[in-house]
Formats: C-alpha cells, structure tokens, sequence
C-alpha cells in the first residue's frame, strides 16, 4: 500500500476569485518491515587524468568500503574508464572480498575522459545479471568532462532515461569541481536516480555510504502521480525535479521515482483556483501508481484520492492556523528560488536573479520563519548566493552548490543532503584580524557532513548548540570573535550578536591572510628533459599543474595534455628523451604553439608516480 496525505498551507481558504494556493502531498510505501534487497551493482570510476593522485586514491578508498558492506548474495562489477575502458571487477557474487579489494586497489590513472564507453559498460555489465527483485543500479563517479567517445548531454541524458525504463537506474555523482553538474544531474533524472556533489575528496566514502543505505532503503520504485485538476484549478508550479509531462487527456503525469524505507516522499504544487465558494472546494484527484515490496515480492499497486480544501469567509482564513507544513513548503520554495535565481544570472539578468533571492529572504523573516535553525541556515545561504550573483561572481564553485542544495531538497527529504556547501567565501580574506579574545566570545568554523558550522569555544556557553553565522565569511578552520551571542527563541540555537573579527592566535601561521597562490612561477620557457625518464624527478600530486601523458600513435610516441579543460588530441612539444608508452607526467605550464592547434610544455617536468 501507499500511504498518501495532503495539506494547504494555509487550513482554511478565502472565499473568492483568482486565489493562488500551495499544497504539499506526502507518498510513503506502508508496508511491514522486510529484508533488505539484494543489489546489482557496477561501481563505474573515472581514472583519467584529471583524478590522478589524492583523488584517485579517494575514489578506490570509497569503492572498497562499498565492497566491505555488500553481503555474498549481492552482484557487483567494477568498471573504470579513461580514454580506455576496464572491467577490473566483472559481474560477481560478492563472496571474496580480499580478492575484489586487491583488483582495486590495483588502478592506477590514466588518459582522457570516456565517460560514455565506462558508464555504457557499467550498464551492460549490471543487464548481465538484471533481476526485477533486486536493486539493479550502476553509480557512475566522474571529476571532469566527457572529451570522448559520446560527449553530447541530450544523447546521454535520453539514453539514461532508456536504460531506466529497461529496469537499469543510474546514480551519478560528481568529483570535485571540474564535472558537468548539469549532465550529471540530468542523467539522475531522466533515470530516477540520485546525484551527489563530493565537494571535498575526502567525502567520497561518506557520500558512498549515503547512497549504500538508500539503496538498501528501497521499498518502491516507478512512483507516478497524475493530476485530474477540477474545473477552474490549474497548476501554476511543481516544486519539485520530478520529470513532469502530459497523458493524452492533457494530465499532468508526475514521475517521482524511488520510495524510501522510514522517508516521505514530498511533491509541492502551487494552484490556481479561479473561484471559490463557503465549504468544500474539490481541487483534484490524484491518481498514483508504484512498485513496491509487498510479501517479499515486487507487486504494481495503485489507488485515487480526492483532494478537498476547506473555503471560509475572508475573516474565517484570516484567524485560521498556518498549517504546520509551512516549514517544509518553505524549503521547496527556498529551492525553487534557487533554480529560478541561478537561471536568470545565466541569462545575464543578475539584477533579477539577485532580488528574486532576497524578496524571499524577507517574505521568510516577515513570517518568522528565520527562528527555526534549519531555515536561519537557508536564509544565509540565499542571502550569500545573492550578494555573489550582484558581484557577477558566483563561480563554478557556487553555481554547483546551488545545483546541488536544490536538487537534494526537490527529490529527497533527508537532512543530511540539504545545505551542504563548504567553498570558502573571498570575504574572510579581508576580515579586521584580532590576537586575544578579550571579553568576547570565540567560535570556530569546522566541517560537519558537507556542511560548515561555526561552533562555540568559548566557557560559559552550550557546546553543542549551533550558531547562525554569516555564510559568506565562514572558512574550515578559522577562528572569529565576536561581541556576544544570544538565544533564538526557542533557545534551541545561538545568534550572533555585535560585531565580528576573526582570531588569529599570536606565534600560528594564518592561513587566510590572503587567497592563497601557486608558489610555482610560470617561465614560459619550452620544457628540456633529462638522459631518460628515469632521471626525471618525481611527484605523487597534481596540485594546479597538468597532467601529460606518452601515448603510442602509430608508430610514434606523442605526448597529451590528459588534464580537463584541453584538447586531447593535440600533439605537444614535449622532450623525446623522457616519453615512454604510457607514462604519466606533470609539467608547469602548457602554452599553445604559433600554429594554433597544438601544445608546448614549459617549465619543469616531473614523472608523476600514484600514492600509496
């Protein structure tokens, strides 16, 4: 069975013309407890270039903790991709998990980006072995562009969505800051599946296990709602990623995907009710449709519900309660106006972008709503993201923590998804410094889940509570002081009172005194090369120089640039005494040469060499 529900956000509807109304529905699959599904899995890494060092090594680490919770009667293939595709791990029962760790372990980085030819095998390998009872999904890792094979984002997204309705679900998450969050995302949801941005590399085991736990959480799958407006209601907005398209009598069809075990499956819609009257207002009937585990076996099940609002008279929904769902509206709404925001700065209409976030910043305080924590968190988050859109700086960083706040809060209801966001903001750089506390009181910014916190140092205070802080100067790892702190209302959370100034503790480095720079000085000058490769010195990280490799074309060797943001098939002016057929390096500088249409290396060259 689904359990279905409904409320308006405001329990009581003026009686009128031309009303506009928000509603939130709740799905959750009311079934008994059951035995977790087996999976079959494919793990597909991107072992390009771009990966090699600590990234890489991030990555295998995650793989390996996925391994250590699959039990024997689980499937597993491992694939990894560069401009060359691998099946370290072919489809498997997950019985041998000292033998499945050892194989990858054993992968090393390579060329260019083949993002298509990795993801399609994963998928081939999961086909392989599909089953209807399990959970058949491949989780498709990547920290770049595709720059091979099929690179094309409607090809690939169409073919996500086919490969979903062949039973075949895709999870995609993203490296780092140099993916495509807009692939990424759009292949997530045209396969109903779910997208993560690992900010920091040493998240990704976190962010595996999140997905691990929602897998083994499936109770449901293919959950559709349609929507038979009555006459005079129309839909306004879907506050919500579901795909969203229209049956052959003009219905709204709603495609919501998985349910969760214990987790609410929320879709908000705003309506437009072109009249209404004293009493019982039909608005629709919802029709809904899902999979779902009933007797240890995957059954269709479907049913309708008749949505009702209740209309008084205008002095009646005056002194109506605000409906308790205002709270989780407001977190659809926020997300909304994200998407909104993030689409109108990239038309260039940054003025617009920038008010549509802060006219919801004060609708959000005018209703009182900045005394909850979770939304005093978003109003920082809104009001940060505006203030970088008016600059015309938001960044690649900030434009894929707004993709990914609000594609968490419109496809999931989990509180460890929401808000995440660690990218340091430019503002602590020119914060006043101060050396002794004083008669103020200290707090510390630290890393907690995706997120920053600013937490209290200081004697005297609650330890544990947190504190609403400005998100454009919160940094992991600095240290403020500030003139006091007091409680929110409900004394559940601390505010910040008076002025701020961060803390620089006498005789310690301060690593934000500046934005920090590469001590590396580019020349310009054309790389020269040793006797031989061995002679080269070596390195096991990238930092921010790039990544060449030697790779055979024809009968001659050539050298690469296999880091993003180049052209891969570019031949380079690279020292013949070092190539040898495969060999990784990292070089200073690479400089375009006269002709246009091919690479010098410049600067020094080092033999790059994978951490242990």
């Amino acid at each position: 069975m689904i359990k279905t529900s409904y409320e308006f956000d405001q329990s009581i509807l003026a009686a009128g013309s031309s009303l506009k109304t928000n509603i939130l529905l709740r799905f959750r699959a009311d079934i008994a407890k059951s035995p977790r599904r087996n999976l079959n899995l494919s793990l597909v890494i991107d072992r390009s270039g771009s990966m090699a060092g600590a990234p890489l090594h991030h990555a295998l680490k995650a793989a390996e903790s996925v391994v250590e919770r699959l039990e024997p009667d689980d499937i597993l293939s491992v694939v990894v991709y560069d401009d060359e595709v691998d099946s370290v791990v072919p489809p498997q029962s997950v019985t041998n998990k000292a033998a499945l760790k050892n194989s990858i372990r054993k992968v090393r980085a390579g060329g260019i980006t083949n993002l298509s030819g990795g993801w399609l095998k994963g998928c081939e390998h999961v086909k392989t072995r599909l089953d209807p009872q399990k959970i058949n999904r491949v989780l498709l890792l990547t920290d770049g562009h595709a720059n091979m094979g099929i690179q094309d984002p409607k090809i690939l997204t169409a073919t996500a969505g086919q490969k979903a309705e062949e039973g075949i679900i895709t999870t995609t998450l993203g490296f780092a800051q140099g993916f495509n969050e807009d692939l990424l995302i759009g292949m997530a949801r045209a396969a109903t599946g779910n997208f993560y941005f690992i900010q920091s590399i040493d998240e990704a085991t976190e962010v595996f296990s999140i997905e691990l736990d929602s897998l083994r959480a499936v109770v449901g799958q293919n959950l559709k709602v349609t929507l038979e407006l009555a006459d005079g209601v129309s839909l306004v907005d879907t506050l919500s990623l579901a795909k969203v398209s229209q049956n052959d009598a003009s219905q709204a069809v709603i495609t919501l995907g998985e349910l969760y075990e214990d987790e609410d499956k929320l879709l908000g819609l705003s309506l437009g009710i072109s009249s209404a009257q004293v009493g019982d207002l039909p608005v629709m009937k919802l029709h809904y449709s899902a999979d779902v585990v009933q007797d240890d076996r995957i059954q269709s099940v479907s049913g309708t519900i008749d949505v009702v609002a209740k209309v008084g008279t205008v002095e009646e929904a005056a002194f109506a309660a605000t409906s308790h769902i205002i709270l989780e509206l407001s977190r659809l709404t926020i997300a909304k106006a994200k998407e909104t925001s993030l689409n109108l700065a990239e038309q260039g209409k940054h003025q617009e972008a920038e008010q549509t976030l802060r006219s919801l910043v004060k609708d959000l305080r005018d209703k009182g709503l900045n005394e909850n924590f979770e939304i005093a968190e978003e109003i920082d988050q809104l009001e940060y993201f505006a203030s970088r859109i008016a600059q015309k700086a938001l960044g690649n960083a900030g434009r894929k923590e707004m993709r990914d706040q609000t594609y968490q809060t419109m496809t999931r209801n989990r509180s460890d998804l929401v808000g995440r966001g660690v990218t340091t903001g430019d503002e602590v750089y020119a914060m006043p410094i101060v050396n002794e506390v004083g008669s103020g009181v200290e707090l510390h910014c630290v890393r907690e889940g995706g997120k920053l916190r600013v937490k209290v140092m200081s004697e005297g205070y609650d330890l544990t509570k947190n504190i609403q802080f400005p998100r454009a100067i919160r940094a992991e790892g600095a240290r403020y002081v500030v003139e006091g702190l007091e409680l929110s209302s409900d004394a559940t959370f601390y505010r910040v009172r008076g002025k701020i100034t961060r803390f620089a503790q006498p005789g310690e480095t301060d690593i934000f005194v500046a934005p920090r720079q590469s001590n590396r000085a580019n020349t310009g000058k054309a790389s020269k090369g040793p006797a031989s490769a061995a002679d080269l010195p070596t390195t096991d990280s990238v930092g921010d120089s790039i990544l060449v490799q030697c790779v055979k074309d024809g009968s001659k060797l050539r050298a690469r640039v296999v880091s993003d943001g180049y052209e891969p098939d570019w031949n380079m002016r690279f020292p013949r005494s070092v190539r040898e057929e495969g060999m990784l390096y990292v070089v200073d500088e690479v400089k375009t040469a006269p002709d246009g249409k091919s690479y010098i290396a410049c600067g020094e060259i080092k033999r790059f060499v994978q951490p242990t």
